[in-house]
């Protein structure tokens, strides 16, 4: 199954604007978190697996020779710099302007994606972003936001609430940032409607890309311990894939879906075993789509 056919995928809004295949490289830049360093909280979101937020974990590599690393073996000619470990906003302005320029200036760069959290994100950053995209770069800020409800980013320990991801949204629309939201279905204590209810929320607030994923249950992480005790269930697949065909079919076609499913490696990924491969369930959500109705569908009813 096609899912590029039913949904507003990233590769292909990338490649209507650009005229060619953009790919996105990761980068392992030198960020931390400051829900577990004190600044905002202690101990991280309760999905995280803490072993990945020491500093053995960043790369020993420069930003360029990660990104040149990257690229041999990909289709594409040119490519997006994702800033995707940790809370990429999370310096002074002049460390990130480091960062985020030797990035843009490796060759074939056209833009940046800067994943980070609702409650960090300081004018100064916002500003930073505005600018290289008034240079010419493609540019998102993507926000872990999770849930929009209170009581569930609580649970998780997230260290913030949905009014912080609203202003944050607020700030850098103003500076015609787009937005690229990150929600995890599956989450403890809540059911498939109250996805529903904050895509919702997000697309009222307004946002220009999503990110959809499951809840992984992973080593070393408290949720990890609360499955074990049987405290918390992880997700079907033929859950996970209703709920996803149900938030496309419900998300206008103008927003960008930049991942509608993820996946995590064993050991480190003890729950649920079909997140170790991502092709069957983007088969069955391609397949919900087809059968159902694509992006938008449930809009137009």
């Amino acid at each position: 199954m096609h899912l590029d056919e039913h949904i507003n995928g990233l590769g292909r809004d990338l490649k209507l604007r650009h005229g060619e295949k953009i790919h996105k490289l990761t980068i392992n830049a030198p960020f931390t978190c400051p829900n577990r360093d004190g600044t905002l909280g202690r101990g991280g979101c309760t999905f995280c697996n803490n072993a990945s937020f020491n500093g053995k974990t960043t790369s020993t590599l420069s930003i360029r020779e990660q990104l040149e690393k990257s690229k041999p073996g990909m289709r594409a000619k040119r490519y997006l710099a994702y800033f995707q470990t940790y809370t990429n906003t999370y310096a002074e302005v002049k460390e990130l302007q480091r960062l985020y320029e030797e990035a843009l200036t490796t060759a074939d760069i056209v833009g940046i994606c800067v994943g980070t959290r609702p409650d960090c994100v300081p004018n100064a950053a916002l500003d930073l972003l505005a600018d290289y995209q008034q240079q010419g770069y493609e540019v998102w800020l993507e926000l872990g936001l999770q849930s929009s409800f209170d009581k569930t980013l609580d649970r998780i320990n997230r260290g913030h609430h949905f009014d912080a991801y609203v202003e944050t949204v607020q700030r850098a629309h103003s500076r015609n940032l787009k937005i690229c939201t990150h929600l995890i279905i599956g989450l403890p204590g809540e059911a498939p409607m109250d996805s529903m209810i904050t895509l919702d929320r997000v697309i009222k607030v307004g946002c220009e890309g999503l990110k959809l994923h499951p809840l992984h249950i992973v080593k070393g992480s408290q949720m990890a311990r609360q499955w074990k005790n049987g405290e918390i269930p992880a997700i079907s697949q033929q859950d996970y894939a209703e709920v996803a065909a149900e938030m496309i079919q419900h998300t206008p076609w103008d927003v960008v879906y930049h991942r509608v499913s993820a996946t995590a490696r064993k050991p480190t990924l003890l729950a649920p075993e079909w997140c170790d491969n991502r092709w069957p369930i983007l088969n069955d959500i391609a397949r919900k789509l087809a059968a159902e109705g694509g992006q938008g569908s449930a809009l137009t009813c």
